[in-house]
């Protein structure tokens, strides 16, 4: 791997855990930062329809920053992925809560914008329990 690929990975590194820190605070100021503003962003919460758009995504995050769950992730198998100007990182977001419990499977997509990596794909999947033997 390049330097300038490790540099890359970790920028993007950075970029995704700024994306969860923003999640665990609920930091709307500090959300906004970590999304690209356009109209082709993409959001999917776990049993949510898919949004489009920075508006309908924003208003996601006010929705859920509004509500009374907080929650705090430990994120585990964390791989990202550079191609050039677009990055994804897969992870495991193991969610700890008052009331809930449970682990979803994300997809971060970041695309490299006047320099900074901005996310502008989130997809969030729960993972079925897995069955005790």
């Amino acid at each position: 791997m390049s330097e300038t690929s490790d540099t890359d990975v970790e920028a993007v590194r950075a970029a995704n855990r700024a994306f969860y820190a923003a999640f665990e605070a609920r930091d709307l100021d500090a959300m906004s930062e970590v999304w690209h503003h356009g109209e082709d962003v993409v959001c999917t919460h776990p049993g949510w329809r898919t949004l489009h758009g920075w508006g309908a995504v924003a208003g996601s995050w006010f929705a859920l920053f509004g509500g009374p769950q907080e929650l705090q992730f430990i994120l585990t198998d964390e791989r990202v992925h550079v191609a050039g100007d677009v990055a994804w990182v897969t992870v495991d977001e193991n969610l700890i809560g008052d009331q809930v419990g449970t682990t979803v499977a994300a997809v971060n997509v970041f695309r490299r914008i006047d320099g900074r990596w901005k996310l502008v794909l989130h997809h969030g999947s729960p993972v079925a329990p897995q069955p005790r033997r």
